[in-house]
């Protein structure tokens, strides 16, 4: 049996991964700044994880996680997407405000039941953030898509997904209309990573921040 914290920690640890460069594993420091607490919290729980088998460390290369570990990680992320589209499409929860309820009920939620409410959604394949749900196996699909950063000016694209945002985020890209699935141009952008003026659906045109920016995956299909 994983206890919960374990299963926290291989999940930060393969989202961080994907951020890593390639020839470079998670750092703890990251994972530590990921999980506002200490290093050396970080550090002893790396050295459990490490022990069971669920990841491999080294100094000045950073923390990479084993088979097992990759396998028990893809499993929570795949609860926890499944829970938030389900929360989404039968319960009526906004966006914003699933996912601090998938992280409470995906430490207790069986695979049996998962895959009854996955098949009960419809089998998606996406989480109401456009993040891919990945399969009972552990395969996630993968896209080409970019952040909007780096679509040049005045080119209409579609937001296909929104990466790792609070709540408050959330609802303000509500509020303004950009969501998943709308076509979105930028109009303006300041210079030194300053704002951008974006224009949604070829209507409306609102400020947003550059780090939100680089949150929204796009693509020109």
């Amino acid at each position: 049996m994983v206890s919960k914290a374990l299963e926290d920690y291989l999940k930060i640890i393969y989202k961080l991964e994907g951020q890593s460069a390639e020839d470079k594993g998670v750092q703890t420091s990251v994972i530590a700044e990921r999980l506002s607490i200490s290093q050396a919290s970080v550090s002893n729980m790396i050295k459990k994880l490490a022990e069971q088998g669920f990841i491999e460390y080294a100094p000045y290369y950073g923390v990479s996680l084993t088979e097992s570990g990759r396998k028990i990680a893809l499993n929570m992320v795949r609860k926890h997407r499944v829970l938030e589209q389900y929360l989404v499409e039968r319960l009526g929860y906004s966006w914003d405000e699933v996912d601090e309820e998938a992280e409470v009920l995906e430490h207790s939620i069986s695979d049996k039941l998962v895959d009854r409410m996955w098949e009960d959604l419809g089998r998606p394949t996406h989480d109401p953030h456009g993040s891919p749900i990945p399969s009972a196996e552990g395969v996630v699909a993968t896209h080409d898509w970019v952040p909007l950063t780096d679509i040049p000016p005045h080119q209409a694209v579609k937001v296909k997904r929104i990466k790792n945002r609070s709540p408050e985020e959330l609802r303000y890209l509500a509020s303004i209309g950009l969501t998943t699935g709308v076509s979105v141009a930028i109009k303006n952008m300041a210079p030194l990573n300053g704002p951008l003026l974006v224009e949604i659906n070829g209507d409306e045109r609102h400020a947003i921040d550059y780090r939100l920016a680089l949150a929204l995956m796009v693509s020109e299909s």
